[in-house]
């Protein structure tokens, strides 16, 4: 079977490992282009394409794959399968008909709650018990096709999107290399999802991760997971800005107003709209990380201040 694959970050990096190690025949690999980072705007590559050049893989870098020199490239290649994991491109019609099994899509969510983007900081966000990954027919809609494998996982108190993404990456891996013999001797019965029961969740930003302090508690200790390692959750302090790393909502309630920062212990509690919210470890701007403790140690005016809603 002859396979290309579509991806870019490093949650697509454990499937292309596993297509190579169970000795598919990889065609092509399809990953964004490179882009300028840091302050001497050096050339960075994806996960992908630094992964796909150490195996030796043919990697090709279109800007869209709706142009038609990039769909013809790509019908030379003949592929039996297309496989999509946040390769960050819709697939176009033209592209979607090429392929004799069709293209597949690694979703990280249980379809057809959290269809889009974003898909496990919304798990986190929306305080789902249970997060997964769909492996889905693709057509031309957003994630709407029939799902023809899925498995799930339970979200922990302390998982970020950093750690789901890697447990949802490596689960991927392990159901897409069990389900391709399926796929060839056509034994999957694919499951039309339900779109009454769809949600979605709007792409997030750099602004995602500035908290309102005027929420609940237990909405920004999700947001303060659900935004690592990206954007990362943060509010100011004396005109600079401070990430909240790690932090536990308490019940307890205040008649401090949101904001207000109260000394407990070694430590501190922020009150919020709703419950107060243990501040354990964060980041001022410009520093490394450290304890609630540490940061106290340096900030003593912290105690006391109210921060901005």
């Amino acid at each position: 079977m002859r396979i290309v694959f579509m991806g870019t970050p490093a949650f697509a990096v454990p499937v292309l490992r596993q297509l190579v190690l169970n000795n598919y025949e990889l065609t092509a690999v399809y990953t964004k282009q490179d882009k300028l980072a840091g302050r001497g705007q050096k050339i960075c590559f994806s996960a992908v394409k630094s992964v796909s050049l150490e195996l030796g893989l043919k990697v090709l870098q279109p800007v869209s794959l709706k142009n038609a020199g990039t769909q013809a490239e790509l019908s030379a290649i003949a592929p039996d399968l297309i496989i999509v994991a946040a390769f960050g491109q819709i697939l176009p019609k033209e592209v979607l008909q090429l392929p004799r099994y069709g293209c597949i899509n690694i979703h990280p969510s249980l379809l057809p709650r959290h269809r889009g983007t974003n898909p496990i900081a919304s798990s986190i966000l929306c305080g789902d018990k249970w997060g997964g990954v769909s492996l889905m027919q693709m057509d031309e809609g957003l994630d709407t096709g029939p799902v023809l494998a899925q498995t799930q996982v339970l979200i922990r108190d302390d998982d970020t999107s950093d750690t789901l993404s890697e447990k949802l990456s490596l689960m991927s891996a392990q159901m897409l290399i069990d389900m391709i013999p399926r796929l060839s001797k056509g034994t999957i019965v694919p499951n039309p999802q339900n779109n009454s029961q769809a949600t979605y969740f709007k792409p997030m930003t750099k602004e995602s991760g500035e908290i309102n302090w005027a929420f609940p508690a237990v909405d920004i200790w999700r947001q303060v997971r659900a935004c690592q390692p990206w954007p990362g959750a943060f509010t100011r302090f004396n005109g600079r800005i401070i990430k909240i790393l790690e932090a536990f909502p308490c019940e307890t309630e205040c008649a401090a107003a949101p904001g207000a920062v109260i000394p407990l212990g070694k430590s501190c509690v922020i009150s919020t709209g709703h419950g107060m919210l243990e501040l354990r470890r964060v980041q001022i701007e410009g520093k490394q990380s450290m304890s609630i403790f540490d940061f106290l140690n340096g900030q003593s005016s912290f105690i006391g201040a109210t921060l901005p809603c």
